[in-house]
């Protein structure tokens, strides 16, 4: 008999039960739940999806129908809220069901950009320097901040709210940007250091003993200034984008000696956070080769053609392999 899994992701990304032909990888937002799910019934196993949205009572009823004990988990948020997608972890493990991904602690730790960047300061992981700017407060620029800054949303992920105007090179933009993401997108603002340089991306995977992927490079091909872009939602989702700008991505050449490094900081910043599982650390490396962790993400998209599984074949783990890995 084969066994069971449950797979749990945003009820707008269950991919249909019927699928003619394979699905454009760009325009299609369910692509990810649908390589999971294709993949893991490649392997035998019996594969139900349930769609969570905002209850947790109703999650109950169909883990309890479904009977299962292993859950492959998807979500990056709960109500809507991507602060809120440890609240499921949480009660998986009371529930005392076995899941994929990150703990419920880590999740909380990780989501919260600055939280994150405090933690890291406390342990001397270089990250940029920071600001908040929660809605609904008075907005007080320091004179001295310096620019070129970026503004981001606070919680969000997968360069949600980046776009080339999120760079800002004074006062009168940055409060522009920062009013962008309070009114346009309902979000507090996080304000970071720009920093100039290489951006890289480490899969992290495990607990105790950790193992690390390739490093992987996003590299800019068509443009002068390529330590200069920021990886914006149309250089990740828009095609014709990323064809004009050149937008690839694949292992990371440089000295062994910085690779040995970027790994050393990776696995603290893992460990710090308290993440398991996997996770993926995206970093700033500068043209003088300092090193500098924007963000941990856990529990990042594992799509086949992301930069985690690319990085992972890369590593000689093929799909399939990978997604086994990954299954409590």
């Amino acid at each position: 008999m084969a066994k069971k899994v449950i797979l749990l992701v945003h009820s707008s990304l269950v991919p249909p039960q019927m699928v003619d032909q394979e699905p454009d990888r760009f325009q299609t937002p369910w692509i990810t739940e649908y390589d999971v799910k294709k993949t893991l019934e490649s392997l035998g196993y019996a594969v139900t999806i349930i769609g969570v949205d905002n209850s947790l009572i109703d999650l109950h009823h169909q883990l309890t129908e479904h009977g299962t004990n292993c859950v492959f988990n998807l979500l990056e948020e709960f109500s809507g809220d991507p602060r809120s997608d440890y609240k499921v972890v949480s009660y998986l493990e009371l529930l005392g069901i076995k899941y994929s991904g990150c703990n419920s602690k880590g999740l909380l730790l990780a989501r919260d950009k600055a939280l994150c960047k405090k933690l890291l300061k406390h342990h001397k992981i270089p990250t940029p320097n920071f600001l908040t700017f929660p809605r609904n407060k008075r907005k007080k620029i320091p004179k001295t901040l310096r620019y070129p800054a970026i503004v981001k949303c606070l919680y969000e992920e997968a360069s949600y709210g980046i776009a080339q105007a999120s760079v800002v090179h004074s006062p009168t933009k940055l409060i522009e940007r920062i009013n962008f993401i309070h009114e346009n997108l309902e979000q507090d603002a996080i304000v970071e250091d720009f920093i100039p340089g290489k951006e890289i991306f480490v899969g992290v995977m495990g607990e105790k003993n950790l193992s690390t992927l390739p490093l992987w490079e996003l590299r800019f091909k068509n443009t002068q200034q390529p330590e200069k872009e920021i990886y914006t939602s149309r250089a990740k989702w828009n095609q014709a984008y990323r064809l004009k700008k050149g937008i690839e991505s694949g292992p990371c050449m440089i000295p062994k000696q910085l690779q040995d490094k970027i790994i050393k900081i990776c696995k603290k910043t893992y460990r710090i956070l308290q993440l398991n599982g996997y996770a993926r650390i995206d970093l700033r490396v500068t043209p003088e080769g300092k090193v500098f962790v924007l963000e941990a993400n856990p529990n990042p998209n594992i799509a086949m053609d992301d930069e985690f599984a690319r990085s992972a074949h890369a590593g000689g783990i093929e799909y399939p392999a990978l997604l086994q890995s990954l299954l409590p």
